[in-house]
């Protein structure tokens, strides 16, 4: 996944957990489609704040991507995407 792209956009940091100083790191589970798309996404590991885990979840639900590919088809596959929400980026 190559984030940070027009096609990937990061996730918007909300502004409350800014304002509050909240950190922290999300783990989603992907099922991406042989099309690229975003069949299911659950938070695999909570950043410990729901107001990152939404963002993140959120933010992945406009994301495409690359299909798995098994003996050169594109085929369904889970993925785990680590996400890192820091105030100093």
């Amino acid at each position: 996944f190559q984030m940070g792209s027009a096609r990937n956009p990061l996730p918007r940091y909300p502004r409350t957990a800014r304002r509050r100083g909240i950190e922290g790191r999300v783990i989603l589970r992907v099922v991406v489609g042989a099309d690229g798309l975003p069949l299911s996404i659950d938070v695999h590991e909570s950043s410990g704040h729901s107001i990152l885990d939404r963002a993140a979840v959120k933010a992945f639900r406009k994301w495409r991507s690359q299909p798995a590919r098994r003996a050169g088809t594109a085929v369904t596959a889970p993925v785990d995407i680590p996400i890192s929400f820091r105030l100093q980026d």
